[in-house]
């Protein structure tokens, strides 16, 4: 006598064989390149945590004291953010730094919550100060951005100890190197900042980026060296090739030296010549 068998039976080995179909689909998908695994996810840090000079240990140098041959006269300088939080000003002065960089704005949806501690804290040693801005081109324009910087800290007054604002704009820890853009939309994205932030604060914006960075976002674009002070990231002995359009740097960070002091730069000139830049 024949068996009958349920009828269940081919319904569920559908819905097994469809299941699998599925699962073989999304694992195909992860190995496509440019897909994001969960390891890579979590990797990607929290929006305004960035700071400057946070990929240039993987892409610009990796390290190193500059030389001590060079006969121009330097002047050091601090770099620093909220994660650094409230920073012993003091000591800093004490050691010789004389000029410092206060991260502002990033966006134009965070604000650092050191700011006050930083800013104040830095004038009222006696150095000279100013503020960047971290910038996301793919979140909004730039000159949406140059406004909300200014409004939040990036400001200037000619009083002999507030530096122009900076660009930070260098490697997105958050996605995409270029921030999805192409050279030439990149180029047209810093334009519309740096436009924006003279025309709100009448001085030129300076930029801090690397140079590998400004030749695979931007073409190596040399439309902004006679007008925007360079600000280059490059952590080795020597500063190395500069992006085109500029014959000097202004300023050279040339070290990431921890949590607690700051990113360290040098000041192409003594401290008469970081007068200068605050006044214009």
């Amino acid at each position: 006598m024949p068996v009958h068998r349920s009828g269940t039976a081919a319904p569920a080995r559908r819905r097994l064989f469809a299941g699998g179909t599925l699962l073989a689909a999304l694992a195909l998908l992860l190995t496509l390149p440019g897909a994001a695994s969960a390891a890579d996810t979590a990797t990607v840090p929290e929006r305004g945590t960035a700071r400057m000079g946070q990929g240039v240990i993987a892409h610009d140098g990796q390290g190193g004291t500059p030389s001590t041959g060079t006969s121009a006269v330097q002047t050091e300088g601090v770099d620093v953010a909220s994660h650094q939080g409230n920073v012993a000003w003091s000591t800093l002065w004490n050691s010789g730094v004389k000029w410092a960089y206060v991260k502002a704005t990033e966006g134009t949806y965070y604000k650092n919550t050191y700011f006050t501690q930083q800013y104040t804290g830095s004038y009222n040693v006696g150095m000279i100060r100013g503020t960047y801005h971290f910038a996301t081109p793919d979140t909004t324009s730039g000159a949406a951005q140059a406004n909300y910087f200014v409004d939040n800290g990036g400001g200037w007054s000619k009083d002999g100890r507030t530096l122009p604002g900076v660009l930070d704009i260098e490697w997105n820890p958050y996605g995409a190197q270029c921030y999805g853009k192409t050279q030439a939309a990149m180029v047209s994205w810093i334009r519309d900042f740096v436009n924006t932030y003279k025309a709100r604060t009448g001085r030129d914006a300076v930029i801090y980026t690397a140079t590998s960075w400004w030749k695979d976002c931007t073409g190596n674009n040399a439309g902004f060296g006679t007008t925007n002070p360079l600000w280059v990231a490059r952590y080795n002995t020597t500063v190395g090739e500069l992006p085109a359009g500029w014959g000097v740097y202004t300023i050279w960070q040339y070290t990431s030296s921890g949590p607690t002091v700051g990113d360290h730069n040098h000041f192409n000139g003594a401290l008469d010549r970081v007068v200068a830049l605050a006044n214009g």
